[in-house]
């Protein structure tokens, strides 16, 4: 007679590892429903990553994301939120960005930039947000081009980005091509990624950033690299590297996530007819809930990790000292214990207390208000001006485990 084998209560069920690359590969719908599995399980849910070998537990549950997000103490950012962890070499040539960074560095950091964001930047910013998407619409109507994601999603953050950061024109170009190469995309396939391209692309940038900041220096012109490199917060400004690894952030992390929700929102809101027939009945109602559940269902950033720095139980769960946490905040947005039937696109959600900018805690989405503020008046500019405007097809999405990121978005109007 065959001796069952003991399944361990904290194991994915038969069919579900995250760690392998195909999972990742798998259509987005079959993820769904493999999510919808792992939470049901009554805590944390362990698995192997496949790419370095280490036992990993991956946080699929609402209360639980929010918790280690919220505990940051105890699950560690330090060393390396996205796997594999940079490297000691690479650390110490590019610097580590904020997202990398645990107390007191990373608050040390974080009060250095916040202090920069001056109310008069920002009004500049929300001034250049309006004029910036109004005139990529006079474009869309002038050229009708035939891609969304490059002519309009990806278009309007980076745009932004660099004047806010004061980017000279000319050199803008070279830059995007840079940030598209060193975006890192978590891509699904076995064995180490090889990093060579996107370090060169992050090395180039970096020089071109540390330039810019030695120009500041000597003449401020009020843009946010000023900002940083003159601030003067308790005695404490941005160095060059420092400098250099929060631009890299900004730019990979700014522009990829609210390029990929633009591009996710306006198919949503194209396959979801009655939901955009509510949004264009009333824009001043509907606008910040749709802005919101688009968040919540594109979720632009899938998972980030942490490392557990004491013995303690997570939901009836042991984790012990070095464990890999995975925050997935695509499930947690899917929670079924949160969100009242959370695979329907309802603009009208309330209360709609979605992940997509992180689970709170000191490393909740420092650009969250400047991707809110993008998607609302970008969605005000197309919907009113361009009312038929919708996706012809599916996006083109990239296979990964890091990021929701949209290659392409076919459209008309």
């Amino acid at each position: 007679m065959a001796v069952p084998v003991p399944v361990s209560v904290d194991a994915a069920p038969r069919g579900i590892d995250l760690g392998d690359p195909a999972f990742w590969r798998l259509p987005e719908e079959a993820r769904a429903v493999a999510f919808a599995r792992l939470r049901g399980r009554s805590g944390p849910v362990g698995f192997t990553d496949r790419a370095t070998g280490r036992r990993c537990w991956a946080l699929v549950r609402h209360a639980d994301v929010t918790a280690a997000s919220r505990a940051p103490e105890v699950y560690l950012s330090g060393p390396g939120v996205t796997a594999p962890e940079p490297a000691r070499w690479v650390r110490a040539v590019f610097g580590d960005p904020m997202v990398n960074l645990d107390d007191p560095r990373h608050a040390d950091l974080r009060r250095v930039v916040g202090r920069a964001f001056t109310p008069r930047l920002l009004a500049e910013v929300e001034r250049d947000i309006r004029e910036t998407a109004a005139e990529l619409v006079d474009r869309l109507e002038r050229e009708r081009p035939a891609d969304f994601v490059t002519a309009v999603a990806a278009e309007l953050p980076f745009r932004v980005i660099c004047t806010m950061t004061g980017v000279p024109p000319e050199q803008r170009r070279r830059i995007l091509a840079r940030t598209d190469a060193a975006a890192p995309s978590g891509a699904a396939r076995r064995g180490l990624r090889v990093p060579g391209r996107g370090l060169r692309a992050l090395a180039a940038t970096q020089l071109t950033v540390a330039a810019l900041g030695r120009e500041r220096r000597r003449r401020p012109t009020g843009d946010l690299i000023s900002a940083l490199v003159t601030a003067d917060v308790d005695g404490r400004r941005l160095n060059s590297r420092e400098l250099g690894a929060f631009f890299s952030l900004l730019l990979v992390a700014g522009v990829e996530t609210t390029r990929n929700a633009l591009a996710h929102g306006l198919h949503l809101l194209t396959v979801h007819p009655e939901q955009r027939a509510l949004l264009l009945g009333d824009l001043d109602a509907h606008l910040g809930g749709a802005v919101e559940e688009v968040v919540r269902c594109s979720t632009p950033i899938v998972q980030f990790r942490r490392t557990v720095a004491v013995d303690h139980r997570l939901s009836g769960i042991r984790l012990a000292a070095g464990d890999k946490v995975v925050l997935f905040y695509g499930s947690a947005n899917r929670d079924e214990a949160v969100f009242r039937d959370p695979d329907a696109f309802d603009i009208t959600r309330s209360p709609n207390p979605h992940l997509g900018f992180g689970g709170g805690g000191p490393h909740f989405c420092l650009g969250a208000h400047l991707a809110r503020q993008q998607m609302r008046v970008l969605l005000r500019e197309l919907f009113t001006r361009l009312p038929g405007i919708r996706s012809t097809a599916a996006p083109e999405t990239v296979p990964s485990s890091l990021g929701h990121r949209v290659r392409s978005l076919p459209f008309t109007f």
